[in-house]
C-alpha cells in the first residue's frame, strides 16, 4: 500500500492551497474543483477536512465525476493515463486539477467543460 493512501487528506489540502496562493489564484477554485471531481459539497469537504479522512477513505467515499477520465497528461513524471491503481489515478487526478489552477488554467478548462 503505497504511503499517500493513509496519509489524511486535510494535510496535503494545506499544501494544495499553500501552490494556488502562492500563484495567487482564487482557492475557492480548488474547492469547486474538489467538487467537480468527488461530488463533495462544501460541507462535506470540510467533514472530511476536521475528521482528517485519509485518501483512501476520501476517494473511496467520492461518486468521481464520469468526465475526470478526461484528465490526461503527466503529473509527477507519470502519465495519467498510464496509470493503473484505480485509487492512485483519482488522487493524480486531483494533483492535475490542482497544477492547472496554479498555472492559471481557466476553471471552466479545468473542470473539462
Amino acid at each position: 500500500m503505497h504511503r499517500i493512501y493513509s496519509t489524511p487528506f486535510a494535510d496535503v489540502y494545506v499544501l494544495y492551497v499553500a501552490k494556488l496562493e502562492r500563484k495567487s489564484r482564487d482557492v475557492a477554485q480548488l474547492d469547486q474543483a474538489i467538487e467537480w471531481l468527488t461530488g463533495f459539497d462544501k460541507k462535506q469537504l470540510a467533514a472530511h477536512l476536521a475528521n482528517k479522512t485519509n485518501f483512501a477513505d476520501f476517494f473511496n467515499s467520492a461518486d468521481i465525476n464520469p468526465l475526470a477520465e478526461r484528465i490526461t497528461g503527466v503529473i509527477c513524471g507519470v502519465r495519467i493515463e498510464e496509470i493503473a491503481d484505480p485509487l492512485m489515478k483519482k488522487i493524480r487526478y486531483l494533483d492535475k486539477l490542482v497544477d492547472e489552477l496554479a498555472k492559471g488554467r481557466p476553471l471552466e478548462k479545468v473542470l473539462r467543460r
